[in-house]
């Protein structure tokens, strides 16, 4: 297939494009570059520079590729953000899926691929929440996700597309961007790696279901792959397991002091501190992987300790190529 991938030098996207190349699809990248790097792209893969919102951009880009699916990762993706901007968040997250989505239908485009996510629709859950699960977003950002999926729904209804919704949970991993507001493990490992101080918004309990960026990348390509019977459906793709903040505060914290010490050197980094509560944030979001794992065959792979150690190493690679 020839699929164009929005958000595609992003963390999520990057991983979403290496991974359909390694299983032989054509692929393009789209990205204004905001929060994405070039360099984040596997080598030869085309970067199409537009914003999700240019529509007169999309309407050259998607004239010239006529792609039969596309993946869309393109996104405002901090909750706290969506809670000071509103307008904002909509803005990219509803206007600039529509944008694509009116593309599709235009030009012909067979399956779309929806990054939705499990860890806002759903509200505060302490235990595995299904797809059944009646959607209570609490911030913006998750009001977003839960209208894009509505108008997913509409587009297949009424326009014939074949639509994924993949719900994610928290996806961490290599290439994640320490200096947003989102991704606690990006910001800990930098932060870690350079031996400074750790901040816990509030006191650190807020429960989580951390999932790894290339077990995320291999659900969009079976989503994309899979000849699924309905029109719409939405997956939850996530671990189930939950972890809290102050776990995995003190799980990298002895990661990173295992790698600084590894040529023998006494390394010392401070111990978190704790902050105030974040705006937005909820307490507790686990998410249940049996329906991807039903339909997709999909299940993740990479538990949270290896994931993590893969993440620190990454991030001391970049600082030591920084270094030189």
């Amino acid at each position: 297939m020839r699929v164009l991938v929005t958000g595609g030098a992003g963390f999520i996207g990057s991983h979403v494009v290496a991974a359909l190349l390694e299983n032989g699809h054509v692929v393009h990248a789209l990205d204004d570059l905001s929060s994405g790097r070039r360099e984040n792209l596997p080598p030869g893969v085309p970067l199409h520079l537009a914003d999700v919102r240019d529509k007169q951009r999309l309407h050259e880009i998607f004239d010239a590729l006529r792609p039969d699916a596309v993946c869309l990762q393109a996104a405002q993706l901090s909750v706290s953000r969506s809670v000071r901007e509103p307008h904002f968040d909509a803005d990219v997250n509803l206007l600039g899926l529509l944008a694509v989505l009116e593309n599709c239908v235009r030009t012909g485009t067979n399956k779309v691929v929806f990054a939705s996510s499990g860890g806002v629709l759903y509200g505060d859950v302490h235990e595995p929440a299904p797809e059944t699960t009646p959607s209570n977003p609490i911030s913006p950002y998750g009001i977003s996700k839960w209208c894009g999926e509505q108008y997913l729904q509409f587009f297949a209804r009424e326009h014939g597309l074949r639509a994924v919704a993949l719900r994610y949970s928290n996806v961490y991993g290599p290439r994640q961007n320490p200096h947003g507001e989102a991704g606690v493990v990006a910001i800990f490992a930098e932060r870690l790696l350079a031996g400074q101080q750790t901040k816990i918004n509030g006191d650190g309990r807020y429960v989580r279901d951390f999932v790894y960026a290339g077990d995320v990348a291999r659900a969009n390509l079976l989503a994309l792959e899979a000849n699924l019977p309905e029109a719409f459906t939405a997956l939850n793709i996530g671990t189930g397991t939950p972890a809290d903040i102050n776990e995995l505060a003190s799980e990298m914290r002895e990661l990173c002091l295992q790698m600084a010490g590894r040529d023998g050197s006494t390394v010392e980094i401070p111990a978190p501190i704790h902050g105030p509560p974040r705006a937005g944030d909820l307490r507790s979001s686990l998410v249940s992987n049996v329906k991807a794992r039903e339909v997709l065959g999909w299940a993740p792979q990479v538990a949270l300790r290896d994931g993590l150690r893969q993440t620190v190493e990454w991030f001391a690679g970049q600082e030591c190529a920084a270094a030189m």
